[in-house]
């Protein structure tokens, strides 16, 4: 796409999708340019000052460009209509590229999972290194925030989503890292291989890939790709790669001599300590050297570092009993992750499944799981795979009492699940809400979901 497209907003009349945050971000930038700017949404009528309209009162004539917000497919009457009009499609990623300071560069990183720890990492990193840097994206803080920020950040530490890739056609990235593939978003993109293939056209846009030598996925679908490839695995690292030697994370991709190592960190540094999260710390840490960022400056953004809310956050330990929230747990590939690192569990698991099989979630956490609680309204995807393949696994559904309600003050949904858990756990259980599907059924979002799952803890276990 041309950067013409971008240039000269002053007067440009665009129609942005969606009064989302990233709708709302990017709106209000276009009119800081003197864009004459118009909201469509479906269902938010006013807010934020902008003239919002429903799609069924847009009329293309009144209009010279398109901005779509990530969620909105390709299958949307509205976009439909735009390419039919003949009417340019933008999206808030390459608007920001096309406004950016020429010295500031952008990394980039997407995956199923592990995501925004990630990036969050990566970024600190750079910051510990003496770089001005911010994680944004898909991750709080969008991109168009982060530019316009008056920090003028020396990089920018980029969380993309497939869908935000499917729209993606100018942004370049310095390096840009593949964390994994997974069954997830199928009911957007369609197929698996459709969502595959925008997860991996990151790569078309950047110098350094640091890939996921554990992913089969990762592996055979970048054989072709041309650029320079670091793999990072749990595996003792081969010359060029960087991984695990015992008890220490090693460099051998950006040392002087390949046949040389050096180290990033200890493994017990890593917090918390379980395979998935290692893995993305060396994502990180490869993201970082590509930058320059010493080993030593690595390390000790690493030993300071704790994952935010709802990622494998401990809320209780009692009665030997651990409590953990890892609401952010969204898909199998991230729930199975999570109940591996537990040895005997009582799994909260359901909500929107997405499109997803949980076929081979429950084939890899059978053997873990002594109990499943189960809720929201694709549930019985897991109870029925459970009773085909651990028919020895109790199954409890606990459907929402009459007094609950999405978003309200009464928390009795998850003080209900939360009775239920503590009535059945025993010494050496670990009680773990990692749902496997999306929240929006029964919750206003994932964080909402773990947030009242550790206020009930809190209320009906630790001062129960």
């Amino acid at each position: 796409m041309a950067q013409s497209l971008y240039s000269q907003l002053r007067g440009k009349r665009i129609l942005v999708a969606g009064a989302g945050v990233t709708g709302v971000a990017t709106a209000k930038a276009l009119v800081r340019r003197e864009a004459l700017v118009t909201i469509v949404d479906e269902q938010v009528e006013e807010g934020e000052g902008f003239r919002i309209i429903t799609p069924d009162h847009v009329q293309w004539k009144d209009y010279d460009l398109f901005l779509l917000s990530p969620g909105w497919r390709e299958d949307h009457p509205l976009v439909l209509s735009a390419r039919q009009a003949k009417i340019a499609l933008a999206n808030e990623i390459d608007l920001a590229w096309s406004l950016k300071s020429p010295t500031q560069k952008w990394i980039a990183l997407t995956g199923t999972n592990g995501k925004t720890t990630t990036v969050e990492l990566a970024a600190a990193m750079l910051r510990s290194g003496g770089l001005s840097a911010i994680a944004c994206g898909n991750v709080g803080t969008t991109v168009i925030e982060s530019v316009d920020s008056q920090e003028n950040y020396d990089y920018l530490v980029l969380e993309l989503s497939s869908f935000q890739l499917h729209w993606l056609e100018d942004a370049q990235f310095v390096a840009a890292a593949v964390l994994n593939i997974a069954q997830d978003h199928v009911d957007w993109h369609g197929t698996f291989d459709a969502y595959a293939t925008d997860k991996l056209s990151i790569l078309d846009r950047a110098i350094t890939a640091i890939l996921n030598a554990d992913d089969e996925v990762v592996i055979t679908r970048t054989t072709h790709w041309q650029g320079r490839k670091v793999f990072f695995s749990l595996d003792t690292p081969g010359p060029g790669e960087i991984g695990v030697v015992e008890e220490l994370l090693v460099d051998r991709a950006f040392v002087a001599d390949s046949q040389e190592a050096a180290m990033f960190a200890e493994l017990a540094e890593v917090t918390p300590t379980v395979p998935h999260n290692v893995s993305n710390t060396l994502a990180a840490a490869g993201l970082a050297r590509t930058v320059g960022v010493s080993h030593e400056a690595i390390r000790s953004a690493i030993t300071t570092f704790s994952p935010g809310s709802h990622r494998i956050e401990k809320v209780l330990e009692k009665d030997s009993i651990t409590w953990i929230n890892d609401s952010k747990a969204t898909n199998p590939h991230a729930a199975a992750a999570s109940v591996m690192s537990a040895i005997s569990v009582i799994w909260i698991a359901g909500g929107l499944a997405k499109g997803a099989s949980m076929v081979e979630l429950i084939e890899r956490i059978k053997s873990r799981v002594r109990v499943a609680i189960l809720i929201g309204e694709d549930r019985d995807l897991i109870a029925d795979e459970l009773a085909r393949q651990a028919p020895h696994i109790s199954i409890v559904r606990i459907d929402p009492p009459a007094t609950y309600s999405k978003g309200a003050a009464s928390n009795s949904l998850m003080e209900l699940v939360v009775r239920e858990c503590k009535d059945r756990a025993n010494a050496g259980d670990t009680v773990l809400l990692a749902p496997a599907c999306a929240s929006m059924d029964q919750f206003t979002s994932y964080s909402d979901r773990g947030d009242r799952f550790k206020r009930a803890v809190k209320k009906l276990v630790q001062h129960g």
